[in-house]
């Protein structure tokens, strides 16, 4: 198998509101879109971040009402605390405050406009120490 791409497809009920706030405060811009579709991208990302309108009859019957609830959008960056201030700044509401985990990993998350989850990640909290069995 060859793979030439990837994404993500996340259905929500509101494509646009979803694509701005990615747009706006992530710097993805859109690739393609159309009624109750967008495709977006970043150059320093390997995948497509993909809005469908939930309902659309294209979808299988089983798919066509879900809603990405549940997901993370997790995105990992080099200057956690300066993205923190930028989209506090830019008045992007926090919901989850920035945490440190046992294993490493410090985020926060901040949901858009359809409630997708969108979490900034950085794994160089001081101390931080990955144990692999060999």
């Amino acid at each position: 198998m060859k793979v030439t791409a990837c994404g993500v497809s996340l259905n929500v009920d509101d494509v646009p509101a979803s694509t701005a706030f990615l747009v706006d405060h992530f710097g993805f811009r859109t690739e393609m879109a159309a009624d109750g579709f967008a495709s977006l991208t970043r150059d320093d990302i390997g995948i497509n971040v993909i809005f469908l309108r939930r309902g659309l009859p294209t979808l299988p019957a089983d798919q066509r009402d879900d809603h990405a609830g549940g997901l993370i959008l997790a995105m990992t960056v080099d200057d956690l605390e300066g993205e923190l201030a930028r989209l506090q700044a830019e008045g992007v509401a926090i919901t989850m405050p920035l945490t440190s985990e046992e294993w490493g990993e410090r985020a926060f998350q901040v949901r858009d406009p359809n409630g997708v989850i969108v979490q900034l990640v950085d794994w160089n909290a001081p101390g931080a120490a990955f144990e692999q069995d060999a």
